[in-house]
């Protein structure tokens, strides 16, 4: 649709009216449900804003006291020298940029190919959509609305897949080479990448311009409307926080298991949140009928009964084979159980831009209460 400034009012061109004739949008001003949404996500933004600031001071801190670190950044680890800014100009280039373009354009051909939305409709789905009312209930009169799911879900996952093997991989083949300490630890090392890339969120997040739509873009789901941005900066910081509140949990978990079964640990955490997590999408967004009603960050907040099967029959599946892989006891049976109840409970009833969060804690809290019990 195109959009003219008239004194205030926002004028559009229909192009299914007979002649194309104009068709009167409320002014921004006037939309309450705009407008509530927007602030919506202009808190989000605030308050990501406000935590990416403290993370920057401590980090400031460490560089000029001159001593060893504040607790959570370690002064030999993230100095600025040309290892730092190296490792942090590829992540940008190759993460961001190339393979953010790249499932950018995979999406958008989903979009034109698989959904049929018209070149005006993409390209306002790529806009950060809090600058005018996105209509998202006119969107799906248009267009099948399971299709615009498996799209997003496409572009979301596709968008993710790379970035979360690679974390994983790295994290787990440097518990594996360096075991022992906190088995939390090699979170640390990803904190000072998790504080650029925040800013980064942050500075694209209003913007409508090339980096943004390739930042954003494929991972910003149609389904969420105005609040896209919003669900994603959440989960950032979200993810961000747990890292914090692992290390602590680390420390207990190092305090009753032995050292080698802390990568076992570590793929029982991430990787049946990971895996559960991502099948929960697939299977709801392809096969899934959208009724079970939640609450969350984005416009439109339901899950299907589908996706949550397929949530607990992964972490099952996925939990068990990692136990019966490494050989380990009956008792571990149970833990693989646990996690696959947790995993399915925190990912039904978490609000929705919050589950990455609550099912990583969760399983952490489930381990070591298992080691409690266990050991």
């Amino acid at each position: 649709m195109e959009h003219q400034n008239t004194g205030g009012k926002g004028v559009t061109k229909d192009p299914e009216r007979p002649g194309g004739g104009a068709a009167t949008v409320t002014p921004i001003a006037a939309d309450p449900t705009f407008t509530s949404r927007r602030r919506t996500a202009d808190r989000v933004f605030q308050v990501t804003f406000a935590y990416t600031v403290v993370l920057t001071i401590l980090w400031l801190a460490m560089l000029l006291s001159g001593g060893g670190g504040t607790g959570f950044f370690r002064r030999d680890q993230y100095e600025v020298n040309a290892e730092v800014v190296s490792r942090i100009v590829f992540s940008f280039l190759f993460f961001t940029v190339l393979w953010g373009w790249i499932w950018y354009g995979v999406k958008i051909w989903l979009l034109r190919s698989f959904v049929g939305m018209t070149k005006e409709d993409r390209r306002l789905s790529f806009t950060s959509r809090m600058q005018e009312p996105y209509d998202l209930d006119s969107l799906l009169a248009r267009y099948s609305e399971r299709r615009i799911r498996i799209a997003d879900m496409i572009g979301r996952r596709g968008r993710t897949a790379l970035i979360a093997a690679t974390g994983f991989a790295f994290v787990y083949m440097g518990m594996l080479l360096d075991p022992g300490g906190n088995p939390a630890q090699p979170m640390e090392d990803h904190l000072f990448d998790a504080m650029i890339f925040s800013w980064v969120s942050l500075a694209l997040y209003y913007s409508n311009g090339f980096l943004a739509r390739v930042h954003y873009g494929a991972q910003a789901r149609i389904m969420d409307g105005v609040l896209s941005r919003a669900n994603l900066l959440l989960v950032s910081l979200l993810w961000s926080l747990f890292k914090f509140i692992m290390l602590p949990i680390g420390t207990q978990l190092g305090a009753v298991f032995p050292e080698d079964v802390f990568p076992v640990l570590f793929i029982l955490i991430w990787g049946s949140y990971i895996v559960s997590d991502s099948m929960a999408e697939i299977v709801g967004s392809m096969f899934g009928k959208q009724k079970l009603r939640v609450w969350g960050v984005g416009e439109v907040n339901r899950k299907s009964v589908a996706g949550t099967w397929a949530t607990f029959v992964s972490a099952l599946l996925f939990s068990g084979g990692v136990v019966l892989a490494h050989g380990l006891a009956g008792p571990w049976l149970l833990l693989a159980l646990a996690l696959a109840v947790s995993n399915t409970v925190l990912e039904l009833f978490s609000p929705r831009g919050t589950d990455d969060f609550t099912m990583a804690t969760g399983n952490a809290l489930i381990c070591w209460g298992f080691g409690l019990w266990v050991l």
